[in-house]
């Protein structure tokens, strides 16, 4: 089958790869029929996660049909058609059972990091029962597809964690994928004031049309002085870093305002500052997080019924032959003003 193998640092590359074989009762494999690519799969290829070794298949996103099941499966048989969960969770041990998902003992980010992952014709699903999603009917396949990472990343990791409420004031450093189904999934509580801040002024445009009550370049403005013309020299109860490089991080620590709550998002692979000089006595909450999904059954439903539709998050379709095509276009994002890509296996 073809699958695109990560090769180390900077390099990968579309190669044959054996067909992916059952090793547990518990396991699934699935015929992707459609995947993405994520900001994460480029802090791979960046170096920044030591856990994912050269050799492997990347990817932990898409929808797919369950070509075969392992003999422990009761909750799906050949021909389903699901959703595949980016975490991984055998819903048993101590950290499945406090909802942390994402270090379940036996899974968690497992896809495309330690085991192999999506961006190939099939993949073998660990604890299938509970890492998969059947498709609800009548759901565009490509809106679901968001449904893998993107959108429960934004919502758990950027809205619950910064504890978003009607009237509040958010800023959302980032203005990527993820920042934008960050800002499409915090209009669920009403805030009074939904700020994006990034350098491309063309995701700022569509993060306007995403529902974004101001948009700041922090090119070609001073981020921190007008965050605080705003909230009348406050700063801003949310402030969620969607970006992983330490200047964004640093960003909130300014914004931020007493009793507020720094929600990080963002990948990190270099150390960043904590200005405890600053912010010690402000009563400030930082909180870190890897996507848990335990809210994806209630996403599924809020997309089936047509509340939010992530689908606008795609702009660029290619086919699995195509996808380093994809990720060249997805790596230069400023000049090809790349969202999400969608990649049809």
């Amino acid at each position: 089958m073809k699958a695109l193998v990560y090769q180390g640092p900077g390099k990968k590359a579309l190669l044959d790869r054996p067909m992916p074989e059952i090793k547990a009762p518990s396991d699934a494999i699935v015929k992707l029929v459609k995947t993405t690519i994520c900001g994460t799969d480029l802090h791979i290829l960046k170096g920044d996660v030591p856990t994912c070794s050269p050799g492997r298949i990347l990817g932990h996103e898409g929808v797919g049909i369950i070509d075969s099941v392992g003999g422990g499966v009761s909750a799906f048989k050949p021909g389903d058609r699901v959703l595949i969960s980016c975490i991984s969770a055998c819903g048993r041990c101590d950290y499945c059972r406090k909802g942390m998902y994402s270090h379940c003992t036996t899974g968690g980010w497992i896809l495309g990091n330690e085991i192999d992952g999506t961006q190939a014709e099939y993949v073998r699903i660990p604890h299938a029962d509970t890492s998969l999603y059947r498709l609800p009917k009548g759901v565009a396949e490509d809106a679901l597809v968001m449904l893998s990472d993107i959108l429960p990343t934004g919502f758990e990791c950027g809205v619950l964690n910064g504890k978003i409420e009607p009237g509040s004031t958010v800023a959302i450093v980032g203005a990527g994928p993820i920042g934008l189904a960050t800002l499409l999934t915090a209009q669920f509580y009403a805030p009074a004031e939904l700020i994006m801040i990034d350098l491309d002024q063309n995701r700022l445009e569509i993060a306007k049309q995403f529902g974004a009550t101001r948009v700041i370049n922090n090119g070609r403005e001073n981020a921190v002085e007008a965050i605080m013309a705003l909230t009348g020299g406050r700063g801003v109860d949310a402030a969620i870093e969607a970006v992983g490089v330490p200047a964004s991080f640093e960003l909130c620590e300014d914004i931020v305002g007493p009793g507020g709550t720094i929600a990080n998002i963002g990948v990190h692979g270099l150390k960043v500052d904590l200005h405890l000089e600053r912010l010690w006595s402000q009563n400030i909450t930082i909180t870190t997080r890897l996507v848990d999904t335990v809210t994806t059954p209630m996403l599924l439903k809020t997309v089936a019924s047509k509340k939010i539709d992530p689908a606008r998050l795609i702009t660029h379709r290619f086919s699995l032959g195509q996808i380093l095509d994809a990720y060249e276009t997805f790596g230069h994002a400023a000049d090809t003003h790349a969202l999400k890509m969608l990649i049809e296996a």
